[in-house]
């Protein structure tokens, strides 16, 4: 998804949090992990989540229809993970 920018290292990676677990293939790098952080806590407001670029993961505890819906509208393609 991105490609003509610089990459960003402000990505969070909490492996402690529980909740729904999305695979986002197309979240390459920092700038898209921002933006889906961004995101979520605009839509989950305190909301505990964690994003792991290397798996290219992202767990969300909270409302897990409203996490994915705040992905899908970052431009992201969320695919959720069974647990």
């Amino acid at each position: 998804m991105c490609s003509s920018h610089q990459h960003h290292d402000d990505v969070v990676a909490d492996a402690a949090v529980k909740g729904v677990t999305f695979k986002v293939e197309d979240m390459t790098c920092g700038h898209c992990a921002g933006t889906i952080s961004k995101a979520i806590e605009h839509t989950l407001p305190g909301a505990a989540f964690s994003i792991d670029l290397e798996s290219r993961q992202v767990t969300v505890a909270g409302d897990a229809a409203i996490a994915e819906k705040a992905i899908l509208t970052a431009g992201y393609q969320p695919e959720r993970l069974a647990r």
